[in-house]
């Protein structure tokens, strides 16, 4: 069997991948459309209020902050006056009272009353303000206006956020179920080609780069595009000349933004594959620690890890400076245009072409224009990091299940009543044959014993029964129907294997022992307990069933793992038992209570047994003797020894070793 731990999948795809990328992407994003829906009207609704504020702030300045005179019909069609009067409504009391007391500043100019405006300051403090109470209640209006826009985009944003993260959080959710779902329905075969650090990466950090995508960037880059839309419509409506003008440095940007995009999405798909390599590389250190102190391997392997991180140190440091490099670039580009606006603009406000509040209303725009930029490029960087990480969940989506390849959708009605191996093969590679020419039948309660050396093909047989693997020659036959046709659900159903060296998972010891029949009866949990001979154990443990285990049993012995295995076995009431060599490895006085559960556990069903030890397979109902993955014997323990064949001699040379 071939363990290949190299990162192959980690092709260069390109851009053109892409499109059949967001293809991917966009069914669960349309699962929650109403919600994005409403995400980007509520951005919308945001932008139109921020482009609102400059242009509230011009009407201030205009209107109220800068002295403005009222025109004359002669004047009315023209766009700003010469602003060196002030005109009066000598109608209103107050005002009639400050012209009567400084009747010298005020004279009657086409039938309005006017101050000049280099006049103003000789006006007492009070009189002035008294003068421009209608200026000051303008002022008090539009700085409510102000304040009302501002809460107003809070609550929008508020509400746009909320909803977002909502979706985000529901998509990513779906994606790592289906994702999750997908890996725990891969064929055998696909674990042994893929480390567990590099499919944890894929559920984890992977989909969490994601999360950003629905979050940050759909509603973003909509706000970001309407926002330069609009900014650019309100440019051209205030001055077109002048908009134009700044609009010449976007051609730079765009091209910075292009050269940059040539670069980061590959920086991106190398930091990804550094993770994925550094989580491997750690999960292999936990999983091995006693190997690694044991041969004092500990600064070799720490030397192997600092290389790892140093390469993803050194991507990291180049999407730095990629960035480092384009953003600064925008800055300069947003400083340039800022600089032609000053002094263009300034230019047409001492021509009085335009007004002061139009320039400060124009410079505050062009801030805003080039904050969406900036962001798009920051986008761009959640964009190409989401991509590099859906190229990977998604070719490992594209892998085929067991399902997928052979699907099988049959099922046995009755009982279990023969299981006939007809010149089977296996080969885990292309021309690495595990087995060959397997011809065996296994009639219903009878009880098998798979003998031979280590090597010789004794779990791949068992991987077929379980359909673990299919054959690749030859027919595997149950109750007459072709494995390759029946279910993998429905076949497993019916059969239990008690592995040598049993797997238990983070929870409680009943949830461990009743994995799969969490329905029965307190009156059935008891009896399987005493039958798997798990009463001492569990009365052990002040807790009884309740009793938390630790990741992989670490704190039960393996005779106590054992038991556990048998009674998770029992639970599910077989017709077949698969045992690889469950007694191996105890001490004496727990192999006689797994050898008590055992026989109890076989009673009345068809059971195959992988045998290390020979012992074992002395009372089963017939022996398969394999050799370099073929049966070269089968029969009896009596049979086989009276041959004096292959089984024979493994026999007495087991027997000598134990002696």
């Amino acid at each position: 069997m071939r363990f290949d731990y190299g990162y192959d999948e980690e092709q260069r795809l390109g851009k053109s991948y892409d499109i059949k990328l967001f293809q991917r992407i966009l069914p669960y994003a349309g699962a929650y459309r109403v919600k994005l829906a409403v995400s980007v009207l509520l951005v919308v609704a945001i932008t139109l209020l921020e482009l609102s504020v400059p242009y509230i702030t011009k009407e201030i300045i205009d209107r109220y902050i800068l002295p403005r005179e009222r025109l004359s019909d002669d004047y009315a069609n023209m766009e700003f006056s010469s602003r060196k009067t002030l005109a009066v409504d000598v109608n209103d009391p107050t005002v009639a009272e400050i012209v009567k007391q400084y009747s010298k500043l005020f004279h009657v100019q086409k039938d309005q009353t006017v101050i000049q405006l280099t006049d103003l300051y000789r006006l007492d403090p009070a009189a002035l303000g008294q003068l421009r109470h209608n200026d000051l209640s303008g002022l008090f209006r539009f700085a409510g206006l102000f304040i009302a826009v501002v809460v107003a985009i809070f609550i929008f944003t508020f509400f746009q956020k909320l909803i977002m993260e909502l979706a985000g959080h529901r998509i990513m959710h779906d994606l790592r179920v289906d994702l999750y779902r997908h890996i725990q329905r891969m064929p055998l075969a696909f674990f042994t080609h893929n480390p567990v650090a590099r499919l944890v990466t894929r559920v984890t950090n992977d989909i969490q780069n994601m999360h950003e995508l629905f979050t940050s960037f759909i509603s973003m880059v909509f706000k970001d595009i309407f926002l330069l839309v609009g900014i650019a419509a309100v440019l051209l409506t205030m001055d077109w000349g002048l908009a134009l003008l700044t609009f010449m440095v976007l051609p730079f940007v765009v091209m910075s933004a292009l050269a940059f995009s040539k670069r980061v999405r590959d920086v991106f798909r190398e930091l990804r594959i550094k993770i994925a390599e550094i989580n491997t590389r750690f999960s292999e250190t936990i999983a091995g620690i006693k190997v690694i102190q044991s041969f004092r391997r500990e600064n070799e392997n720490f030397k192997a890890f600092a290389r790892l991180n140093h390469d993803n140190y050194m991507a990291g440091m180049l999407q730095i400076n990629i960035f480092a490099v384009f953003m600064p670039i925008i800055e300069i580009l947003g400083v340039t245009t800022t600089a032609i606006v000053i002094y263009v603009g300034g230019g047409h406000v001492l021509s009085q072409s335009i007004s002061i509040g139009v320039l400060v209303a124009f410079l505050s725009y062009m801030k805003m224009f080039f904050r969406p930029i900036r962001d798009l490029a920051e986008k761009y960087n959640i964009l190409q990091n989401a991509m590099a990480s859906a190229e990977r969940i998604f070719i490992l989506m594209d892998q085929p299940t067991t399902d997928d390849i052979k699907p099988g959708e049959q099922t046995i009605s009755g009982p279990l009543k023969e299981i006939r191996f007809k010149d089977v093969s296996l080969a885990y590679s292309d021309g690495q044959p595990v087995l060959e020419s397997i011809n065996l039948t296994i009639h219903a309660g009878e009880t098998v014993a798979i003998v031979g050396a280590t090597g010789s093909g004794k779990t791949s047989l068992v991987n077929l029964l379980i359909r673990f693997y299919d054959p690749t020659g030859g027919s595997l036959r149950i109750n007459g129907f072709d494995s390759t046709t029946l279910s993998p659900t429905a076949l497993r159903k019916r059969i239990s294997l008690v592995m040598q060296d049993p797997f238990l998972f983070t929870g409680t010891l009943k949830s461990n022992i009743f994995f799969e029949a969490g329905d029965l009866s307190s009156k059935e949990q008891d009896r399987i307990i005493d039958a798997s001979r798990c009463r001492d154990l569990v009365t052990r443990f002040p807790k009884g069933l309740d009793t938390l285990i630790s990741e992989g049993g670490a704190s039960l012995s393996s005779g106590e793992k054992q038991l556990i295995s048998i009674a998770r076995a029992f639970s599910i009431n077989p017709e077949v038992i698969i045992l690889d060599e469950a007694t191996s490895y105890v001490d004496s006085q727990t192999e006689i209570q797994l050898q008590q559960a055992v026989k109890n556990l076989m009673q009345g069903r068809t059971c195959v047994v992988v045998a290390h030890r020979l012992t074992t397979a002395r009372t089963a109902d017939q022996i398969v003797v394999l050799n370099n993955g073929s049966i070269v014997e089968t029969g009896n323990h009596e049979i086989l020894m009276a041959e004096k064949g292959f089984y024979y001699r493994l026999y007495l040379l087991q027997d000598d070793k134990e002696k």
